[in-house]
């Protein structure tokens, strides 16, 4: 039989029809809003299950989501194993978990792998698995803001953890509206796996020459640019190898991480990655150091007598230049980045390196441009192919131009 409060499944679009989704509820105080949250999920068609943790069922009373969605309400772990029914390696998962309300508690506690709840528990599970997951937070704008919440929460996204940005208002980080809520996730739920299938070399950060034993040539590439295109293109469908230098966090949503340090490693990897797998698609987004020195001093320069130090320096191998010579049926996609340029001065020069290159795509950016470039968080591109058509994307997340690379890519391939 079925249960009465399912008589809304599907009333207001079938958007989410045969998806089922978890939804994890927390103690905070927005609990309050979670059977509001389900009911809204049901009349798109999705099929909710909700998961309690302790503190949660000190705001609202379990009988309440069941009554929502129709279905048994999880408030502890038994021996139905209900976590791995839910999002374990199985072949009848669920299609994504969302946690709204999360805790700054909770956050943490996912972020450092510990398990003690029975929704910090499905979250795990669901990241062993893969499984998606969206969290919409729900605190003090205190807690919110401490930088170690801030750093656990982009820790989670570089596990393509998913945020729904909480309201900012009375001191508080609320959780938006229910709408808003439910449209994000039709959105992240229904992106296209257009990258299924595909096999994608992704080379990110920067690469280090050596002086002395200690002293060292780089750069200030972050390597946040090559993370975003290694999560999106990971999110489509993609299985992508990451080669990668030195930076602080890489995604570990790649299939396959390769850490170099210089930039003879890099191109060591780069070549051995093309000639042992067939590569669909390379996204050289790395920050390759232009310079070595000609020969790197052992041990450490001394400094006492504080005398003139000069070096010579020679260049590096263009570890691009090499890629079409290795697999030419690889769709290759460079970077370029220049400094006080005019937007024409820019599409040029990017257009001459990616003929020199044979590349098919270039992504041309200028870094003296304020929220663009090393260490940002945010972008201004020109993505620019063969016949020197430019496609400009303003200043945007990373991430949204990650994905903008990827479609002018996809596009490029399929030919449509």
């Amino acid at each position: 039989m079925n249960h009465p409060s399912k008589d809304i499944v599907g009333t207001k679009s079938r958007r989410l029809k045969g998806r089922t989704i978890i939804l994890c509820v927390t103690g905070s105080v927005a609990a309050v809003r979670s059977a509001e949250i389900a009911r809204e999920l049901m009349r798109h068609g999705a099929n909710v299950y909700t998961v309690m943790s302790e503190n949660a069922q000190k705001i609202i009373h379990p009988n309440l989501l069941e009554w929502a969605t129709g279905n048994p309400v999880v408030t502890e772990l038994t021996g139905k194993i209900e976590h791995v029914a839910f999002v374990g390696d199985i072949h009848q998962k669920a299609d994504l978990v969302l946690i709204a309300p999360s805790t700054a508690n909770t956050i943490s506690k996912i972020s450092k792998g510990i398990d003690d709840t029975s929704v910090t528990t499905v979250a795990s599970t669901a990241l062993g698995s893969k499984t998606p997951i969206v969290i919409v937070p729900a605190m003090h704008e205190s807690m919110y803001m401490h930088h170690a919440i801030r750093a656990n929460i982009e820790e989670l996204k570089l596990q393509n953890v998913e945020f729904i940005e909480p309201i900012m208002k009375e001191r508080k980080a609320k959780l938006p509206e229910t709408a808003t809520i439910v449209e994000n996730l039709i959105q992240i739920m229904t992106v296209q796996q257009d990258f299924h299938g595909m096999n994608v070399l992704v080379t990110s950060g920067p690469t280090i020459e050596f002086i002395d034993s200690i002293r060292i040539i780089t750069n200030r590439s972050s390597g946040k640019m090559g993370s975003a295109v290694t999560s999106e293109a990971t999110r489509r469908g993609a299985s992508v190898t990451l080669i990668s230098g030195p930076t602080p966090t890489k995604p570990r949503s790649a299939t396959k991480i390769i850490n170099v340090v210089t930039t003879e490693e890099m191109k060591h990897a780069v070549e051995t990655e093309l000639r042992e797998t067939p590569y669909d698609v390379m996204i050289a987004a790395a920050a390759v150091s232009d310079w070595k020195t000609s020969k790197p001093y052992e041990g450490k320069v001394p400094t006492s007598a504080r005398s003139s130090f000069e070096l010579t320096l020679k260049p590096t191998p263009k570890i691009v230049d090499g890629v079409k010579k290795i697999s030419p049926k690889t769709f290759l996609t460079i970077f370029r980045a220049e400094y006080k340029t005019t937007d024409e001065e820019l599409i040029q020069s990017a257009y001459e390196r990616l003929k020199k290159a044979k590349a098919d795509l270039i992504v041309a950016n200028d870094v003296s441009r304020k929220g663009v470039g090393f260490g940002t968080d945010t972008n201004e591109v020109f993505i620019i192919d063969k016949a020197r058509h430019a496609i400009h994307v303003p200043l945007s997340s990373k991430q949204t131009v990650a994905n903008q690379i990827l479609d002018a890519i996809k596009k490029k391939c399929t030919g449509a």
